[in-house]
């Protein structure tokens, strides 16, 4: 006796919707981490590596400046003012210092502050908004026409004092060998 079995349409088995489920779900999360890429570009990551080389090398020139001068410099910012007190030390004595606090990750969290002399060794400056946690902290002057630099990597937090040159020179000594 011959059997009469008809398997019915295709979209009544349960196998082509499993398949068809997974297949439109690859497409809307590919479509998703596509929209996402485009929305929020890298900017780490720069394409002129010899231009990044060369600016290397002037910062090590310009920590190394700030090695022969002797610079130290200790940082303070007060929370409920906003002011950032500096006392410098060393063979240099610029009526303004440039502050950076570089945010490693989130380029919208950078601030610049100038710092201008109130005192032989001494500069003030104000900060806009809050600063704190994990941020590289840059000190610019310039001595003779020549700009010198010190540069930590701080856990930065308000009404503690940072210091800066001592691990610098450190570096840059060891870097020099």
């Amino acid at each position: 006796m011959p059997s009469n079995t008809t398997a019915g349409p295709w979209y009544k088995h349960l196998w082509p919707w499993i398949i068809i489920g997974i297949l439109t779900t690859s497409v809307c999360l590919s479509l998703t981490m596509v929209t996402i890429a485009v929305r929020n570009p890298v900017n780490l990551v720069t394409d002129n590596y010899y231009e990044a080389g060369k600016g290397i090398n002037r910062s090590l020139d310009r920590e190394l400046l700030a090695q022969q001068l002797g610079l130290k410099a200790d940082l303070r910012l007060d929370e409920l003012t906003g002011e950032v007190q500096l006392r410098l030390t060393g063979d240099s004595a610029p009526q303004r210092v440039e502050l950076n606090l570089i945010s490693p990750t989130q380029p919208a969290k950078d601030r610049k502050v100038v710092l201008n002399m109130s005192a032989p060794g001494r500069y003030v400056g104000q900060l806009e908004d809050r600063v704190e946690g994990r941020r590289f902290v840059e000190l610019l002057g310039e001595q003779e026409g020549q700009v010198w630099r010190l540069f930590e990597e701080e856990k930065v937090e308000h009404g503690e004092t940072l210091q800066l040159g001592d691990e610098a020179l450190q570096g840059a000594e060891h870097l020099e060998k």
